[in-house]
């Protein structure tokens, strides 16, 4: 049967226990500002008028800054300049956040809204091997709530048995080159890109 209201829903799933309503908080406490200090890797999530958009984002060097309780400083670091996510929060401010931590099952929601900045001290602080981000993602925080681990313990996420090899999976080049008909990508493109990426990581 499809479920269309929410009556439905509830009347399946119940309604949240204690442990999972008094977790949330409209800000970055101590224990949430620890979770994203270990966490290089997160997904960001935007709305536009073409639709929805999820983009991962990673940095060694930390990723967030915290700015206070209730904001979050992402520099945009380098990528494709297809800028989906730019585009989005420019028209529409509102983003989530998922933050994973390497080893841990516990991740971290952070909700808000966000403007984009090209402040230049604010872009120098930063760098990274002299390479500063083009613009910075500030995110005023509305909700920030931890995730129980259940979702990456049935994955097995970072269980290195259950890791796929990259040789059994279609390389970008070769669905590059199926995708534009032989006009770009290909074997070149895989070889290539390695000393691409380390050229242009920052």
């Amino acid at each position: 049967m499809r479920i269309d209201t929410i009556a439905q829903l509830e009347a399946l799933y119940g309604t949240p226990n204690l442990a999972s309503t008094a977790k949330v908080a409209d800000r970055i406490t101590p224990d949430y500002g620890r979770l994203i200090a270990a966490s290089p890797f997160l997904m960001l999530a935007t709305a536009g008028p073409e639709g929805l958009d999820c983009s991962p984002r990673g940095d060694a060097h930390g990723l967030v800054r915290i700015d206070g309780d209730r904001t979050l400083l992402l520099p945009d670091r380098r990528g494709n300049n297809r800028a989906d996510s730019l585009r989005n929060i420019i028209r529409d401010p509102r983003v989530a956040l998922l933050f994973l931590i390497p080893g841990a099952g516990t991740t971290l929601r952070v909700n808000g809204r966000a403007h984009l900045t090209t402040a230049p001290d604010l872009l120098a602080s930063f760098a990274v091997d002299g390479a500063a981000p083009r613009c910075v993602v500030v995110i005023d925080v509305e909700e920030a709530y931890f995730q129980c681990a259940r979702a990456v313990l049935r994955a097995g996420l970072w269980d290195s048995a259950r890791h796929v090899d990259p040789a059994s999976l279609p390389t970008p080049g070769a669905i590059l080159a199926t995708m534009s008909g032989g006009t770009t990508g290909g074997e070149s493109y895989d070889r290539e890109w390695p000393g691409r990426a380390a050229r242009t990581m920052w």
